[in-house]
């Protein structure tokens, strides 16, 4: 019996050392420094279909692009006008969102609405408690191209949910902000190498965009 239960002991005592796993173990806070970038991503020639694609200007305001938060949105806003201007010569579906307390006059004016171009107001998920997944596909939209002040914000989780709700997405690389450009890498390989995300995402630059 005293053999039987000695046994006992050691075995539960061995499985609680392997559920522990070794007491070495680096986390991948430890790891941070040795970590070696991934490949770039390839970026892809696009060609909108007015019909089925809409363009989502995600919270381009004074509040999120400016000088001293993000001068790398500022930077970007050339791009934002002429894909802008690209967009409505083609009578491509152009959506805007904004966040938190800022209005339509916040807008930055390189982005700025013209006419009854629908608003939403949401957070980083622009189809959390809206209707913008309705009225995309009440248009017939199968593809979003998105666009933002916020990569690691607004565009990619608005990204995200698209592919989750059925769309394919095209996000020109720039044409998304962040305060740093680690923030704009790591929205760029989520996107193309997160579950579910590959082959619904094409990454574009502006200038490959027709």
């Amino acid at each position: 019996m005293t053999s039987r239960f000695a046994r006992l002991r050691l075995a539960a005592f061995a499985g609680l050392a392997f559920a522990a796993g070794p007491l070495s173990a680096e986390t991948i806070v430890d790891d941070w420094a040795k970590i070696a970038v991934p490949p770039a991503p390839v970026l892809s020639r696009v060609t909108l279909d007015p019909a089925t694609t809409a363009l989502l200007v995600l919270d381009i305001s004074k509040q999120t692009c400016n000088a001293q938060q993000r001068p790398r949105c500022i930077a970007m806003l050339p791009g934002v006008a002429s894909l802008l201007k690209l967009a409505r010569a083609k009578g491509v579906f152009v959506v805007y969102t904004l966040a938190g307390t800022a209005k339509p006059a916040d807008i930055l004016p390189e982005a700025a609405m013209l006419g009854d171009e629908p608003l939403f107001v949401s957070g980083p998920d622009k189809y959390v408690d809206t209707t913008l997944e309705k009225t995309l596909k009440d248009k017939g939209i199968k593809t979003v191209v998105t666009i933002g002040a916020a990569a690691h914000g607004a565009v990619l989780h608005t990204a995200a949910g698209s592919v989750f709700r059925g769309f394919d997405v095209v996000v020109p690389v720039d044409a998304m902000a962040s305060e740093t450009p680690y923030p704009e890498q790591y929205t760029a390989w989520h996107l193309t190498n997160a579950p579910r995300m590959a082959g619904k995402v094409k990454l574009t630059s502006v200038g490959q965009i027709d």
